[in-house]
């Protein structure tokens, strides 16, 4: 046994240990070890303890235990975070909570469009068998291979979906939630009407596991579309892909499903990196990855997507265009910004920011940032691209090209302060998909009206008094 259990009582460990058993109860370092470690490697937590339980009573007894012992507890879905919301800190103290094995889909209704699911679902698993059954889930993620439903509310998790469909919060329709006393609040309904009072489970969908453990939840579905269409764009300036946004809203309304910009950047990188095939045969400052989808035919989501890239060939709002010839070639496209993210990691330290400002502000938002950004350190490169449809930016920098990783990271502070002072000068938001975890609490806590952080604070107090569901992370 490693020297860290002398952090947490060997006898509460085990006490803990004999309510999921000790195959379940994890103490060894290195199995603990994967549970420990976030992607991007920023924070490196502490435990002793990591328990895997495998139902609810599981996790109703552990948080009673802990809510007797004040023992804190950090649940963790499938540690695709990026903001260090599901990492221990480096005390020691705090015990791990893993829904991993609360995987089951109980129940798909396609009369109701919904589907009940365990927190430790993972997203692509989900979307797989709602495909199955004809429906459609629509929350769609890079990390969808191994990201879990139970994060994915927690975080209120976006994606490339959530111009058409909405995010998180707006696909859950019910939760069931082991609060901090070990109490289960079972509001695991279907129903799209509802105003008895209070909207609880929105106190829970965003919150970070700070208020209490999501172990399942009532999510919408929705009918698969008959046809989809999706096209690769080349454009002089983010102003083009406002116009064509515009031209595409105004021509395809709801069946526009995905609007995603993308920077000649990253777009270089992705090509460098990722040995993918090239979209367009020619380069341009500045691409749109588009999906037009309809629920009445392949046709007409063809004759939509064609529509609307003609109409911008003729206004000269668009260079050139693709229009996938196959699924295949579609998939590719969604391919190439599925892993287009990842892409900037061989080319050094990076500064990254996940932003949202108004739809029409974000042409000036890009110049007005991009002064900011050479203020601080000039030279370093802007990677940016995102979901150009909701206003969702990630606004990403890399050291410049002769940089050293360790000064450039030295500037940490004072680039996040500049690109967020720009946010915030649009009334935008500095963590628009990703949450506040550890990364930004502290600018949470500055930045926000007073007001604001009062309430929270108070809603924070009510449901955990004793302060221990996920200390240190959102406020």
């Amino acid at each position: 046994m490693n020297d860290i259990s002398r952090d947490l009582d060997p006898t509460l460990i085990d006490r803990f240990a004999t309510i999921v058993g000790d195959r379940y109860a994890l103490r060894d370092q290195q199995d603990i070890a994967p549970y420990l470690t976030e992607r991007r490697g920023l924070w490196h937590g502490r435990t002793a303890l990591v328990l895997r339980p495998g139902s609810v009573e599981e996790v109703s007894r552990i948080m009673q235990l802990a809510s007797e012992t004040g023992t804190p507890i950090v649940p963790q879905s499938g540690n695709t975070g990026l903001v260090g919301g599901q990492m221990p800190d480096r005390s020691g103290r705090e015990v791990v909570l893993s829904l991993s094995r609360l995987n089951r889909i109980r129940e798909i209704d396609v009369l109701s469009n919904t589907v009940t699911v365990e927190a430790g679902v993972i997203l692509q698993t989900l979307q797989e068998a709602a495909d199955a059954a004809d429906r459609l889930f629509p929350l769609s993620l890079a990390a969808q291979g191994s990201c879990q439903i139970g994060g994915n509310l927690s975080s209120n998790a976006g994606g490339t979906g959530v111009l058409a469909y909405g995010n998180a919060r707006e696909l859950c329709l019910g939760v069931e939630v082991v609060l901090p006393t070990g109490e289960v609040f079972d509001d695991l309904r279907k129903l799209k009407k509802d105003n008895t009072g209070y909207d609880l489970k929105n106190l829970f969908v965003g919150a970070e596991g700070t208020l209490g453990v999501i172990t399942a939840a009532v999510l919408k579905l929705f009918p698969k579309p008959k046809g989809r269409e999706v096209a690769f764009v080349g454009m002089s300036s983010p102003e083009a892909a406002l116009s064509l946004f515009s031209l595409a809203m105004d021509r395809a309304g709801a069946a526009l499903t995905a609007f995603e910009l993308i920077g000649q950047r990253p777009y270089d990188f992705t090509l460098a990196h990722a040995g993918v095939v090239r979209p367009l045969a020619e380069d341009w400052p500045w691409y749109v990855l588009m999906q037009i989808s309809s629920g009445r035919s392949a046709e007409d989501a063809r004759a939509l997507i064609e529509e609307v890239l003609s109409e911008g060939l003729e206004q000269e709002i668009i260079g050139d265009a693709a229009i996938a010839a196959s699924i295949a070639q579609g998939d590719a496209f969604w391919s190439f910004r599925e892993v287009l993210p990842d892409q900037q990691k061989p080319e050094g330290a990076s500064i990254k920011h996940d932003i949202s400002v108004p739809v029409a502000s974000i042409p000036s938002f890009i110049e007005k940032a991009a002064g900011a950004v050479q203020s601080v350190s000039p030279g370093a490169r802007v990677v940016c691209f995102g979901h150009m449809g909701d206003g969702n930016l990630h606004y990403n920098i890399s050291r410049p090209v002769d940089g050293d990783d360790v000064a450039f990271l030295g500037l940490y502070h004072a680039m996040n302060q500049a690109v967020h002072d720009v946010v915030r000068s649009f009334h935008g938001s500095i963590s628009a998909e990703h949450g506040i975890g550890q990364l930004k609490r502290d600018e949470l806590i500055a930045t926000a009206p007073p007001m604001a952080i009062e309430l929270m604070r108070k809603v924070k107090a009510a449901f955990d008094p004793a302060g221990i569901m996920n200390p240190g992370k959102v406020i």
